[in-house]
């Protein structure tokens, strides 16, 4: 087979397996409801075009071109962070094709193929068009107009490719988050070498302006060193898949000694207690459990020193929503994957009656047992005299009450078993769970909402007793809406069992 009905096949295979998962329906519904969302980002970049369009055409020091590759270096930084919410890195579907005769690389080029060509690459272009149409076919010319969005295309294909690398890298270990802070700061150092903050930003515009200036004067050099860079960074990461894959393929298990750690405090709380053990040790012995809670803890360190020492995020809509957003983080990820672990060795669990509803009482009290991290982190901010501390008790008390009755509701409906230590392979590919994605979107985004009604009607003080009392009703009937979830997931144990089965390794 030649290469292009390679990738055509492998392209067919994993759009079937992603049809024939047993969550297409639900995913199906939460995909609408994703492209709702993308809408309304479409409408805001068309905005933002007409808005930047109106200036250009009204500046006399810059061109039109000039201008777009201005605001290049902070799109790419804002394209770059938002991927790490919107986009995680799909599992390869490579378990099927071991045996088979197909290319060693095949699955890893089609791979890479897959996200080159993915929706989110070009979702930046409208922008990039309607401003072009405005400013700058009038004025330059259809053929410097192509040449300009043919650059812009190559470079967020770059930083795809780049996301993709420093992802993979991450993954492996956080110390990896280094790589991509050092190219940041790489990019902003006119700022530091500035004596103004505001002398830097203009500085890191002009110096890339000039690549508008030569899409003016016919230099092809941004365009041979684009096509260079992402030429370079499609072969690291080829090379790097590669070995990863292929290092997990060929794993062998090793029994480590070590000492057991037995928690014998817990065990007086019964079956709860026993259940309390089991988080506690899938964090401390499983390679993905525990770094998705170091994860979390670092992201709450780093915007709690952010917000306790620097002015960035003052005004009354950054306080509400970095106040929430630091509590709902730290168990977010975990929660919004609710079950997926524990679909590993379902069958355990469902061994005794109950069991289930023991094991989310566990959960509940574990994680609300967390949010005392952040709570003590934000304290610095509290006595600087930034925040009130009854705002940051009644946002605590609202994510452990509303925030964790909606994000527990992710038990009823999540049937894939995430691997406990794997992370780049897959069987079946169903990496893709976008009911979980809108849930996270309502988990984080709601909150802001209810907030910002509740200020436009009462008082500051009113609004946070209002948030409290919310919390405080949802943690006093925990028990009625937990069983409910119970007795839900129980209707549809025999559907989430075979997904669980389905989706192990």
């Amino acid at each position: 087979m030649k290469t292009l009905e390679i990738f055509k096949l492998l392209r067919k295979h994993r759009k079937l397996a992603e049809k024939r998962a047993l969550d297409y329906e639900q995913n199906k519904f939460a995909k609408v409801m994703a492209y709702i969302g993308v809408g309304f980002v479409v409408i805001y970049l068309v905005g933002i075009a007409i808005m930047l369009a109106s200036i250009a055409n009204d500046a006399r020091t810059v061109t039109s071109i000039e201008m777009i590759f201005s605001l290049l270096p902070f799109l790419l930084i804002i394209d770059f962070s938002l991927r790490f919410i919107a986009q995680k890195t799909p599992s390869q579907i490579i378990k099927p094709y071991v045996l088979t005769p197909l290319p060693r690389y095949a699955c890893i080029d089609s791979f890479l193929a897959n996200s080159l060509l993915s929706e989110g690459n070009f979702i930046w272009f409208f922008l990039f068009v309607p401003y072009a149409l405005m400013s700058v076919v009038f004025s330059f010319g259809l053929w410097q107009t192509l040449a300009m969005l043919f650059l812009l295309a190559l470079v967020f294909l770059a930083n795809s490719q780049w996301y993709l690398l420093a992802r993979t890298k991450i993954n492996d270990s956080l110390v990896w988050w280094a790589l991509p802070a050092a190219v940041i700061l790489l990019i902003a150092s006119p700022i530091f070498l500035a004596k103004d903050f505001f002398k830097g930003i203009d500085d890191i515009a002009d110096l890339w302006a000039k690549i508008g200036t030569c899409i003016h004067d016919g230099n092809p050099l941004p365009f041979i060193v684009t096509i260079a860079l992402l030429v370079a960074l499609i072969a690291i990461n080829r090379k790097m898949q590669y070995g990863h894959v292929w290092k997990e393929l060929s794993r062998t298990e090793q029994t480590k000694l070590h000492t057991v750690s037995r928690f014998s405090f817990l065990e007086k709380y019964g079956e709860i207690g026993e259940f309390l053990k089991l988080e506690v040790k899938s964090i401390m012995r499983n390679k993905n459990p525990k770094k998705q809670f170091i994860s979390s803890v670092s992201f709450v360190m780093v915007f709690s020193l952010i917000i306790s020492f620097t002015d960035v995020y003052d005004g009354p809509t950054y306080e509400v929503f970095w106040c929430i957003y630091n509590f709902v983080i730290i168990a977010a990820l975990p929660i919004m994957s609710i079950m997926c672990n524990e679909g590993n060795y379902i069958d355990a669990l469902m061994v005794h009656k109950e069991n289930i509803l023991s094991l989310l009482k566990a959960k509940y009290i574990f994680y609300s047992a967390l949010l005392l991290i952040p709570f003590i982190l934000m304290l610095p901010t509290v006595f600087s005299g930034k925040w009130s501390i009854f705002m940051v008790i009644s946002f605590g008390v609202f994510t452990a009450g509303f925030q964790f009755f909606i994000m527990f509701q992710m038990a009823v409906y999540n049937k894939t078993a995430i691997p406990l230590n794997t992370k780049f392979i897959s069987q079946k590919g169903q990496g893709n769970n976008y009911f979980t994605f809108v849930a996270s979107a309502i988990a984080f985004g709601l909150p802001v909402i209810i907030m910002s009604v509740l200020q436009s009607l009462v008082s500051e003080n009113t609004s946070y007793l209002v948030m409290f009392l919310i919390g405080l009703a949802f943690i006093l009937t925990k028990n009625l809406w937990m069983r409910n979830i119970y007795n839900r997931m129980m209707k549809k144990r025999y559907a989430n069992l075979e997904g669980f089965y389905a989706s192990r390794e």
